[in-house]
């Protein structure tokens, strides 16, 4: 099931700890929403806002996965070039362009994700001058029948500005990240 997350602006800290509260309250889960800001003592403050991670802010998975990506193409041109010369025929044998190959993969990997570290996550930069300016992003991720929930939240909080729509985590990964304490709290109690 594809999920929309929902982004919206706010100054109101409390404001957004009472959406949050609201929305979990109509069936919402503690993972679909967050709050996102560059004030991260004022938001722990409020026990019941979902923050963000600070890995989660830059674009290390993202960025690592297009060197990944990279590195595959780097690596499959390695082999197919040592096929096709017959570099491959020679005493050596594969090993060396397999071994070439495996650096390059595992280096591009890297490098991908030593530049993700260095920006900020691809999905919030367009807020970023919304969170210089000390505002707070708040977002959530709904299936198509929760939209009706946000609706009917959303009217308690005028002062929460819409701020548009995107790409939202997996439905199996917020299934994934409400079962796994569910489990710890069942069988270690």
């Amino acid at each position: 099931m594809q999920l929309l997350r929902h982004y919206f602006i706010s100054d109101n800290l409390d404001d957004l700890e009472l959406f949050e509260e609201q929305l979990e309250a109509k069936g919402v889960s503690t993972p679909q929403i967050h709050v996102l800001s560059k004030h991260d003592e004022e938001v722990a403050h409020h026990e019941h806002l979902n923050y963000v991670q600070s890995f989660m802010q830059k674009d290390v998975i993202h960025s690592t996965l297009l060197g990944l990506l990279v590195g595959l193409l780097m690596a499959t041109f390695v082999i197919a070039l040592a096929y096709v010369s017959g570099w491959h025929e020679t005493p050596a044998g594969w090993i060396p362009f397999i071994f070439l190959s495996a650096v390059l993969l595992g280096f591009c990997t890297w490098e991908g994700g030593f530049f993700g570290i260095q920006k900020p996550n691809y999905q919030f930069a367009r807020f970023e001058s919304a969170l210089e300016a000390g505002r707070h992003i708040f977002f959530v991720d709904l299936r198509p029948d929760q939209e009706i929930i946000l609706d009917q939240v959303l009217l308690a909080h005028p002062q929460v500005e819409l701020a548009g729509t995107g790409s939202a985590t997996p439905n199996w990964l917020i299934n994934l990240q409400n079962k796994v304490p569910r489990f710890f709290s069942e069988t270690f109690p």
